[in-house]
């Protein structure tokens, strides 16, 4: 067999695919996008759902990609078997309506034994088809010509997520050797397809050619489409002979990097410490592929994932006798492996370490805190005389400090400890089910649309020169059906040319109205969408009866549409201004453009300073009044990628593509309106920042009229400050408040010697008022003070003088509220009465709550009218 590297197996696969008419799609980032169902892109077909349910139809329905996906279903498994990853490449080629099983099945086998390609044995190659699938077994069988032994008919092969396209599959098995079998040879799972290592499913074909409906019945999809994946990992395996994923090219740097920062553990010493190379490996790549895309460490969603990996890669080094930050350092050898196909990852390489090591240096402090925990809960079990730790402990330390149950139960035993695992299990198992019901229940694909699919009429949008046009009436859609004419009630319309824009890259889609030859208006344009084909599909409301292929005057709304186009512009100057200020690394997250508002998400480490924010808004305005040109550049993808225009979600772009050119400060692809300079904006103001996810930020801005009227509002609260404070002058009123606030600190400075005075002569009076109940005494009263501060002078006095064994005290606030405190000295705590518990035993009284330590409490609550049998009650607690 060939000696390939990864890098090469990788271009091979799609060089083969490009030259079967195959366009070649860039890996999308992990971090989906316009797809709340998703967590992670966790395949390759993932990025093809929008071709596969027809809500767009691709400019080449033959494509070919190596796409980066995560997988956090079974963390756990990774480093315990041979091929379970968090992140791994799959290489897919589909087809959208276009070639089916025999090109499929041809071209699979074509790759894999072709001399020119591949050149795997053909004689170590099975297969497995659906036992109703008799077309794929007939291709394989007589087109391929395989021998009968080598097909397997295997009840399982149907792919199937629920709603949506599905159909039967195909696996491709490859036979790594007798020397690769751990199965006896009478074992029922000894055959390709089985649960065995010697038979490794190298790619998986997928013929999908029905629409499973909502009411779980099956339909002919209206077009058929193939959808196939192939492991890079696991093909990387076979090419260079490792007995796992881990033992290749992918890997390997990796683990000698790690072994070389141990305590001089090597990979292959030891069954354990093997584990622990591969997860770091393995977590490594995840943590820096989705950093690198966009996601931060967090206690949420994707945040969480990368959290959870870093902390379990940083025990497993740990074990390895790494007891210090160590995998920032291992982010450039990722990047020097993936280079070839992800150049990125190694340009960002300094960012992404950046924030690993912050993550790593946040662990280490959380891990002396899960111990102390942890120590805590042992010593107070030996004094119980237990040696068993709860599983409810056990998983709060592996939700709370990330400590993984193995460690956990390690650390127990070296103290002579179990922990109750089923106990752990059970907290695992709702953890999960809480996560499941948090998840969104959107259709993960929808249902194919073939109405939509298969209008292809040419419709030409001019809205970049011109806001009214005539175009020709071609389609309309009432109830998902086509129509020729329409009275009333919505529909959607698409015309032979229109200057309607669809929404689409944040942009709000155009409004205005449809006009008829007599000059009357017979429909109001709602909303505008693309088509699957890429028509501009207008959503209208009727007025007067329209017909198919009648021509009608199309009018924008001009005001709507500058104002729009004014808000576009500014959120390029916004997104460069970040870049500035925050750094490069710094990736756009989403963004909307309204008339009269902008908003703008971006990922960053945490809040943005009002210092950022400020030199933000002022390098946009100074952009502004430079009056610099705004130019659109059409051209071919690569030019643009050459004159260094930014793409924002490289996925969506076809082989032409717009550059937008803001004078020499901004180029991005965009397919949006703008501004014809960037004086028309006139003005921008940032209005408010905000968190709206994890490591994800976002401002809202206005500009123009609305940046003019926003400060306009600041000035007449101001003004109407300055009237309140009697000053003749605005510039006057910073010196007016600090002189107030000087006035306002004097006079509580004042009022607090007041109030102490009075608490002490409180105290002198209530302290003398002890009683004896049940052989201790307490001070139980209601005072008249500020607040709690007072109520802990007052405890300070008692226990300075020693005047009783127990203390209650309660005040009632200007707030119409209750303050509570109760002290008990070591006399009283050796005889049962703990300050926690008595307040807890009492304070629901004054409708609250509280706590604390055996001999200090606290609690508030909202009813005064319950002190004084708050207070019986404390004396009470006394005789039990």
């Amino acid at each position: 067999m060939k000696q390939l590297s990864s890098a090469q197996i990788r271009q091979m696969y799609l060089d083969f695919f490009k030259s079967k008419g195959h366009k070649v799609m860039q890996s999308a980032p992990l971090v989906p996008h316009d797809d709340p169902t998703l967590l992670w892109i966790n395949s390759g077909v993932a990025t093809m759902k929008k071709f596969f349910d027809g809500s767009v139809v691709p400019d080449n329905p033959r494509i070919t990609s190596s796409q980066k996906s995560i997988r956090t279903n079974d963390i756990e498994n990774v480093g315990h078997t041979a091929r379970h990853h968090t992140l791994f490449e799959m290489l897919g080629n589909f087809s959208v309506g276009d070639y089916f099983k025999e090109e499929a099945i041809t071209w699979a086998w074509e790759l894999l034994t072709s001399p020119k390609w591949f050149g795997m044995d053909s004689e170590k190659l099975y297969v497995t088809v659906y036992p109703k699938d008799t077309e794929a077994k007939r291709i394989w069988l007589e087109e391929v010509k395989l021998p009968k032994d080598h097909v397997y008919e295997v009840e399982d092969n149907f792919w199937d997520i629920g709603e949506g396209p599905s159909g039967p599959d195909s696996e491709i098995f490859y036979d790594r050797g007798q020397e690769f079998n751990n199965l006896a040879e009478d074992d029922p799972e000894n055959y390709p397809g089985g649960e065995n290592e010697r038979y490794l499913e190298i790619w998986n074909i997928v013929f999908s050619e029905f629409n499973h409906k909502p009411d779980g019945t099956y339909e002919p999809l209206p077009h058929k489409n193939i959808d196939t994946g192939m492991g890079l990992e696991r093909v990387v395996s076979v090419f260079q002979n490792a007995r796992t994923n881990f033992e290749t090219d992918l890997f390997l740097p990796l683990i000698e990097k790690s072994a070389e920062l141990g305590n001089g553990v090597k990979y292959g010493d030891s069954p354990v410490t093997d584990v622990s190379f591969k997860v770091i490996a393995d977590h490594i790549r995840a943590v820096t592929f989705a950093i690198g895309d966009g996601a931060l460490p967090s206690n949420e969603g994707r945040g969480y994932v990368i959290r959870r990996l870093i902390r379990r890669a940083v025990m497993h080094g740990q074990k390895l006798g790494i007891d210090e930050a160590f995998l920032y350092r291992l982010v450039p050898i990722v990047g020097q492996i993936m280079k070839s196909h992800y150049p990125e990852v190694l340009e960002q390489s300094e960012y992404i370490a950046k924030v690993v090591r912050m993550e790593e240096d946040r662990f280490n402090e959380t891990l002396k805190d899960g111990l102390q925990l942890l120590n805590e809960m042992i010593t107070a079990a030996k004094e119980k005389g237990a040696h068993k730790l709860s599983g409810k402990l056990a998983f709060k330390l592996y939700d709370t400090y990330g400590f993984p149950f193995e460690l956990t139960t390690e650390y127990a035993q070296d103290q002579d400890f179990i922990v109750d695992e089923v106990e752990f299990t059970e907290q695992m198992k709702q953890q999960k089910e809480r996560a499941r019901a948090a998840r969104s229940n959107a259709k993960s694909m929808g249902v194919q649309n073939g109405l939509l699919t298969d209008i292809k009429t040419e419709s030409k949008y001019v809205g970049y020169e011109k806001l009214v046009t005539s175009g020709i009436l071609k389609n309309i859609i009432v109830n998902n059906q086509l129509v020729d004419k329409v009275t009333t009630g919505t529909a959607d319309l698409i015309f032979s040319e229109t200057p309607f824009y669809a929404e689409m890259g944040g942009q709000v889609a155009d409004q205005g109205v449809i006009m008829n030859k007599s000059g009357v208006v017979v429909a109001e344009v709602t909303n505008v969408q693309h088509a699957p084909n890429g028509q501009n599909m207008h959503t209208v409301k009727i007025l007067s009866p329209l017909a198919v292929n009648e021509e009608y005057k199309l009018i924008v709304d001009e005001t709507f549409h500058n104002k729009v186009r004014k808000n576009h512009t500014a959120t390029h100057l916004l997104d460069q201004a970040l870049r500035d200020v925050l750094g490069e690394h710094t990736h756009q997250a989403g963004s909307l453009v309204e008339p009269t508002y902008l908003r703008f998400d971006f990922t960053n480490l945490g809040s943005v300073t009002p210092e950022d924010l400020q030199k933000v808004e002022q390098i946009v305005n100074e952009k502004i009044w430079a009056n610099l040109e705004v130019k659109t550049v059409e051209t071919d993808l690569e030019s643009a990628k050459k004159m260094g225009a930014i793409a924002l979600f490289a996925e969506k772009y076809g082989d032409l593509v717009r550059v937008v050119k803001i004078g020499d400060y901004s180029m991005e692809f965009c397919g949006g309106n703008h501004a014809v300079n960037t004086g028309e904006l006139g003005l921008f103001k940032i209005v408010a920042e905000s968190g709206v996810g994890a490591g994800v930020r976002r401002i809202e801005a206005v500009t123009a009229r609305e940046a003019f009227e926003f400060l306009e509002q600041k000035s007449d609260l101001l003004q109407d400050v300055a009237t309140q404070l009697k000053v003749t002058q605005i510039k006057e009123v910073p010196r007016k408040v600090e002189a107030l606030q000087a006035e306002i600190k004097n006079l509580e400075q004042q009022r607090s010697s007041l109030e102490a005075k009075f608490a002490n002569q409180q105290a002198a009076n209530i302290f003398n008022e002890s009683e004896n109940i049940g052989g201790l005494t307490i001070v139980a009263s209601q005072v008249k003070v500020s607040g709690m501060d007072q109520l802990r002078q007052l405890a300070d006095q008692w226990k300075e003088k020693n005047v009783s064994d127990v203390l209650v005290l309660a005040t009632a606030t200007v707030e119409n509220k209750v303050n509570l405190i109760v002290a008990a000295t070591p006399t009283a705590i050796k005889a049962g009465i703990k300050a926690g518990e008595l307040i807890k035993s009492i304070s629901p009284l004054v409708g609250g709550g509280g706590g604390g330590r055996p001999d200090m409490a606290q609690a508030g609550g909202k009813k005064p009218e319950g002190i004084s049998s708050a207070l019986k009650a404390a004396k009470d607690y006394l005789t039990k």
